[in-house]
């Protein structure tokens, strides 16, 4: 059984924001804190600590995960400081010029943690917590549950290791050494799960959303989209449409469950026809 512990907010300074929560450093020793935002079930933090040790203990480059805490009104894991670290997405902000190193550096990335086979007797299935999520009450319309159901029951299951939120803002380099970061959604499975989320987020059209998340303006999100993919995929930048549509399933799927472990929001029914349209 896990343990919160408290800990005192002044005893932090405020580092970063994202989308589920906001992250906070010791002032004098090597922790980060990672505290949700309010409202998000205490399960979710324990989940991410699970699959951060999971993944620590198979060998993937992520901040050692050190305990369960709380704030008194938040839930959130403690990690291990990695200092004088700047995300992918910060150094291209910074750097622009160095956009295609750090577009290739995360394609190369990508592929080593997809080669990765993942312990499945500790890992859940990403297939599988879809299904699940689907079959909840009250989180998706039914004209996209019963599109989705049977679609996922066509997709393949592969024994190996997913990032869960893979996005150029979910690594990070020190010491010259490159970390996967916000590991909570690790999973095992076919690797279209996460390609199709790093092509949805360089998709976004909304200049303050891609500044508030990447410190990138959205026309820099989609060129590093057309460096990354052909590096991933080992194709000429021309047969990349053709992968895209392969990813589409994967990413309308996953957007619901996206925005309900973001926002605690079911999918409203005029999004979710749109969505079952695109299947």
């Amino acid at each position: 059984m896990y343990q919160y512990e408290h800990i005192k907010l002044s005893d932090y300074v405020r580092s970063g924001e994202g989308g589920q929560g906001v992250a906070y450093t010791h002032r004098s020793e090597k922790r980060l804190a990672k505290l949700f935002n309010p409202g998000f079930d205490a399960d979710l933090a324990v989940k991410e600590f699970e699959m951060a040790r999971a993944a620590c203990d198979l060998g993937v480059p992520t901040p050692q995960p050190l305990r369960l805490i709380t704030d008194g009104e938040r839930v959130g894991t403690e990690y291990e400081l990695i200092e004088h670290k700047r995300s992918f997405c910060r150094i291209i902000s910074e750097e622009p010029a160095r956009m295609e190193e750090i577009s290739l550096r995360f394609a190369g990335a990508c592929k080593a943690l997809h080669a990765m086979k993942a312990d499945t007797a500790r890992i859940p299935s990403m297939k599988a917590r879809m299904q699940a999520f689907y079959a909840r009450e009250g989180v998706v319309p039914d004209c996209l549950k019963e599109k989705i159901l049977p679609a996922l029951d066509q997709i393949p299951d592969t024994p190996y290791c997913l990032h869960g939120d893979m996005q150029i803002g979910n690594i990070i380099t020190a010491g010259g050494k490159d970390l996967w970061i916000d590991i909570g959604q690790f999973a095992y499975g076919a690797p279209e799960w996460d390609i199709s989320l790093c092509w949805r987020v360089s998709q976004l059209a909304d200049p303050r959303m891609t500044d508030r998340l990447f410190h990138l303006t959205p026309e820099q999100m989609k060129r590093h989209w057309e460096i990354f993919a052909p590096a991933y995929y080992g194709v000429d930048p021309e047969q990349i449409d053709l992968k895209v549509k392969q990813l589409l399933p994967y990413s309308v799927i996953k957007a619901s469950y996206m925005r309900f472990i973001t926002y605690h929001e079911p999918v409203p029914e005029d999004l979710a026809r749109r969505m079952a349209e695109a299947l």
